[in-house]
């Protein structure tokens, strides 16, 4: 069964909760979507450990019921 958007923004909010987060379900299907996050705790850190960070908080669903997603992560930018 796949996971409502709101269980995304739900799952990602808990573990940043300061974030920009824009979920868009690039399919129609609630299958594939693109996250597009922008968070404080992401500045100075690789893409790699930013992308890290978004699939630790999404505690191991991408892959099982979240079958696709597409990350943009980036660090907030400041007022």
């Amino acid at each position: 069964m796949p996971m409502r958007p709101e269980e995304i923004e739900a799952l990602l909010r808990a573990a940043l909760p300061e974030a920009d987060i824009r979920l868009e379900d690039l399919a129609g299907d609630g299958d594939h979507y693109r996250a597009i996050i922008r968070s404080a705790a992401f500045a100075g850190k690789s893409r790699i450990a930013q992308h890290q960070m978004v699939y630790a908080a999404l505690k191991g669903r991408v892959g099982n019921e979240l079958h696709a997603l597409a990350l943009d992560t980036g660090p907030k930018a400041e007022p």
